[in-house]
């Protein structure tokens, strides 16, 4: 199992609109245990060109500083994505009822049949 391009196409997924969490996409990857897995996969930059900013943590706050160029990056692209961002005193949030993906289990299917297609 290569969990980087299983993790890219995931990723390519997340649709314009919607956040998804650390958690979600290893478990889109079938590696339900390896949350962390992604954020270092996104803070190295092992993912190439993907939509990084859709993933926030299982609370719905921006954790993905170190991944972005600059502070305040993943909220600007966020809000531009039409996410509502809410500044609270413990940091930047997202309401993951409202705005989080929820992919069917067609969706999944589909992920675990492209991933044998490729051999990933």
């Amino acid at each position: 199992m290569d969990i980087y391009r299983r993790m890219e196409e995931v990723f390519r997924r997340i649709p314009d609109g919607c956040v998804t969490t650390y958690g979600q996409v290893a478990l889109l990857c079938g590696a339900p245990r390896h949350s962390r897995q992604v954020g270092y996969a996104l803070r190295t930059n092992r993912l190439g060109d993907v939509p990084a900013f859709r993933v926030i943590n299982s609370k719905g706050f921006l954790s993905g500083a170190a991944a972005f160029d600059y502070p305040g990056q993943q909220k600007k692209l966020l809000e531009q994505d039409g996410i509502r961002v809410d500044s609270t005193e413990d940091g930047d949030r997202v309401d993951l009822k409202q705005y989080g993906w929820k992919p069917s289990i067609d969706e999944a299917e589909e992920l675990y049949a492209l991933f044998r297609k490729l051999g990933i």
